[in-house]
């Protein structure tokens, strides 16, 4: 079995970057996982607060994704290790939905967004699917923790 997921309100809705499951990492609060990803994108810039304390993690992908804001010129090399320090601290904070991420036993994770074929699946499977992968390679690492 394949365990898709892509809006909060659904069956693993807490897998979602938008999913309200805050934390704190870096010496900051974050709302959610959205929010730290998208300020990451401005690191030492006002920008970062700015997102950071935006109510929606909607309105934090829009702010980041704007490109009238200086994005940093390593961001392409780091954004998938930004994206699994966010993850793991996440899934860390919570013990409800680390619950159910290591309920998915060995299950594929895939990110069913028909419009990001990076992060997701794409709208016909072809994409890279990286925050599912991010989110498998969390689910070692919190395995591994639990065992001790």
């Amino acid at each position: 079995m394949t365990i898709y997921f892509y809006t909060v309100g659904e069956e693993y809705g807490c897998f979602s970057n938008f999913s309200r499951h805050g934390f704190e990492l870096d010496g900051l609060y974050w709302f959610t996982s959205e929010h730290y990803f998208q300020a990451q994108k401005f690191i030492g810039t006002d920008h970062v607060e700015q997102i950071r304390l935006v109510k929606s993690p909607k309105e934090a992908a829009k702010m980041g994704r704007e490109r009238s804001r200086p994005l940093r010129k390593d961001w392409e090399q780091v954004k998938d290790d930004v994206m699994r320090k966010a993850v793991l601290q996440k899934f860390t904070t919570h013990t409800d939905i680390r619950e159910i991420l290591l309920s998915t036993g060995n299950e594929e994770i895939i990110e069913n967004s028909p419009i990001d074929f990076y992060w997701g699946c794409g709208a016909d499977g072809s994409g890279k699917n990286m925050l599912g992968i991010i989110l498998m390679e969390v689910r070692e690492k919190l395995r591994l923790v639990t065992t001790i």
